[in-house]
């Protein structure tokens, strides 16, 4: 089993950045690819960014977030991090980090494991 919690959601103003951050528990994460997804109200939730495990040195992004939203992991510390920059008020949202032992990585039913997810708000 894995436990995930993501931190670092709050409200900031167009063209800010935040930092979330997912930590795991339980299991070492490093075996895992991790996945980033966002539900906007009203809307489904939608991938925005993956990376691979071990390493990370694989990395796919949502075309929405590419060139402003950075993945990466750090597994010393059991942590997967997605920095935004250049935050659009369509950024806001209900952020998730997940774990993929499989692969398929825009694909959520991939994941196995969810964290309860950060609340992201960009205002204009």
């Amino acid at each position: 089993q894995v436990q995930l919690v993501e931190s670092g959601g709050g409200l900031v103003q167009a063209g800010g950045s935040l930092r979330l951050s997912c930590a795991a528990s339980g299991r070492t994460l490093r075996t895992y690819a991790v996945g980033w997804f966002r539900r906007a109200p009203g809307k489904e939730r939608g991938f925005v960014a993956a990376i691979s495990s071990w390493s990370g040195a694989g990395t796919t992004y949502a075309d929405s977030v590419k060139g402003r939203f950075t993945i990466s992991r750090d597994n010393a510390k059991n942590t997967v991090y997605l920095q935004m920059n250049s935050l659009k008020p369509e950024d806001t949202a209900f952020y998730y980090c997940a774990a993929n032992p499989r692969g398929n990585w825009i694909n959520e039913d991939n994941y196995d494991y969810w964290g309860q997810g950060t609340q992201v708000t960009v205002s204009s």
